[in-house]
C-alpha cells in the first residue's frame, strides 16, 4: 500500500510527515528554552541599526555565517545569489551575518564587508553586524538557531557557511555543515515554500 498526501504524488506523503515532525520537534525545543521564534529577536544590521526579524513572518529564511577570505566563500556566494534571485518574490530570504571566529577570515568592517559582498558577488541579500556564533558572546540569535541541531562538535557552529532553514512561521527546521551547498538545499527551501 502506497500513501499519498493530498496533493496525490506518490512517496508525497513521507515528505509531508518528515516535514510536519521537524516542524513540531523544532517548536518544542525552541518553546522549553525561552525564544519561541526567529521573530522574537532583533539584531543589528551592517550600519548598527536594530532590526526586529519579525519583519520576516510568513518567509522562509536561510540564515548563513559568512566569511569574505574563506576557501568556501566563492561557490557560497555564487550559489546563494542564484537561489535568493530564484525564489525571493516566492517569499523566500537569505540573512547573512558575518563572523570572524574561524581562521580570522573576515577581518574587514562591516562598510568593507558590505562592498566586497556587494561589488564582488552583487549580492542584494541583507548583510548584518558581524557577531559571534560561538562561545559566551554568541549572538542570542545563533544560540536559539542552535537549540535542537547538533553538529560534529555538539551544538557549536563548525565553519563559516553553515546554514539554517527556518520556515514560515520562525521555527528552525534544518541545519546544513558548512560544505553543503546551497544549491542542493533547493528542495527543501521549495517544500517550505509549499512549492513541491
Amino acid at each position: 500500500m502506497e500513501f499519498t498526501n493530498i496533493s496525490g504524488k506518490p512517496g508525497a506523503f513521507a515528505d509531508e510527515l518528515k516535514l510536519n515532525i521537524t516542524s513540531f520537534l523544532s517548536n518544542f525545543n525552541a518553546t522549553i528554552h525561552g525564544k519561541k521564534t526567529l521573530y522574537d529577536f532583533t539584531v543589528k544590521d551592517a550600519k548598527g541599526n536594530d532590526v526586529d526579524l519579525s519583519i520576516y513572518k510568513g518567509k522562509v529564511v536561510l540564515i548563513v555565517n559568512v566569511a569574505s577570505k574563506c576557501g568556501l566563500t566563492n561557490n557560497n556566494y555564487d550559489e546563494l545569489n542564484q537561489i535568493y534571485l530564484k525564489y525571493r518574490e516566492k517569499g523566500f530570504e537569505i540573512l547573512a551575518f558575518p563572523c570572524n571566529q574561524f581562521g580570522a577570515q573576515e577581518p574587514g568592517t562591516n562598510e568593507e564587508i558590505v562592498y566586497f559582498v556587494c561589488t564582488k558577488f552583487k549580492s542584494e541579500f541583507p548583510i548584518f553586524d558581524k557577531i559571534d556564533v560561538n562561545g559566551e558572546n554568541a549572538a542570542p540569535v545563533y544560540e536559539f538557531l542552535k537549540t535542537g541541531f547538533y553538529g560534529i562538535l555538539g551544538g557549536d557552529i563548525q565553519w563559516n557557511f553553515s546554514k539554517f532553514l527556518v520556515d514560515k512561521n520562525g521555527i528552525p527546521v534544518d541545519r546544513y555543515y558548512p560544505t553543503t551547498s546551497p544549491l542542493t538545499i533547493e528542495r527543501d527551501i521549495q517544500k517550505h515554500l509549499g512549492l513541491l
